[in-house]
């Protein structure tokens, strides 16, 4: 499954950036670029559009006022130099909000969200479940098949995730960005430095679990015993 996309921003240099940033992304098709919201309005009219980047600040009708407009809406990302719209943004039923200068780990932190949307809110999806997502990977942009992920831990700015197999996978995104994206129907939070796949749980003691395979031991610290309480019913 792709994502249909559209890129809006009257710079020409950022419309290329994020036209390359696009291209980088193996679940992303970019359908068309635009240099205004009445270019996008007429793309919108043709083609089937899954996801919008548009910029915010436009000459002639802004980004906002486009996005306000559309019925029914696309996902929408918007782009833009100012970090004082994301209020409005959101209130506009955006998705994200990324402040430019955009790195590529962000970048693709936006697009996995979007892939996750799209497959929860779209019924004739295969990927419905969420089965997979995509991380940055030594300047490689890897696909991770959830049901091998055993559990993730966290370092500092970067995350692990181990896999089955003894694999093991770094990536520069922090817990938060990475619980997010991950279906809360499949993997749970035990630790400020754990996810664990539920799956994957073969013992649950007091202060730990232990994980089926190799058997490895993690703690559960007494903050996240709530989310164990709510896993076992007690």
């Amino acid at each position: 499954m792709k994502l249909r996309c559209i890129a809006v921003d009257d710079e020409k240099f950022a419309l290329d950036l994020l036209a390359d940033n696009i291209s980088q992304i193996p679940y992303l098709e970019l359908i068309a670029t635009c240099k205004n919201a009445l270019e996008a309005a007429v793309v919108l009219r043709r083609e089937k559009i899954d996801l919008l980047f548009i910029d915010i600040q436009m000459p002639g009708l802004s980004g906002l006022q486009f996005v306000r407009s559309l019925l029914p809406k696309p996902l929408i990302i918007f782009i833009t130099a100012y970090e004082n719209f994301a209020l409005d943004a959101f209130n506009a039923d955006a998705i994200d909000y990324l402040v430019k200068p955009v790195t590529s780990e962000r970048f693709l932190q936006a697009t996995n969200k979007a892939l996750l949307f799209s497959s929860y809110h779209n019924p004739i999806n295969i990927h419905r479940e969420a089965d997979f997502i995509f991380v940055n990977v030594e300047y490689n942009i890897v696909k991770i098949v959830l049901s091998e992920v055993l559990y993730i831990e966290g370092a500092k700015d970067y995350i692990k995730i181990q896999l089955q197999q003894n694999r093991t996978m770094l990536t520069k995104v922090t817990m938060k960005s990475m619980e997010e994206l991950l279906p809360a129907a499949k993997f749970i939070r035990i630790h400020r430095s754990y996810i664990v796949n539920i799956a994957a749980i073969e013992v649950i003691k007091k202060d730990s679990i232990m994980l089926t395979g190799n058997r490895i031991e993690l703690p559960v610290s007494d903050g996240y015993k709530g989310n164990i309480s709510y896993l076992t019913g007690r």
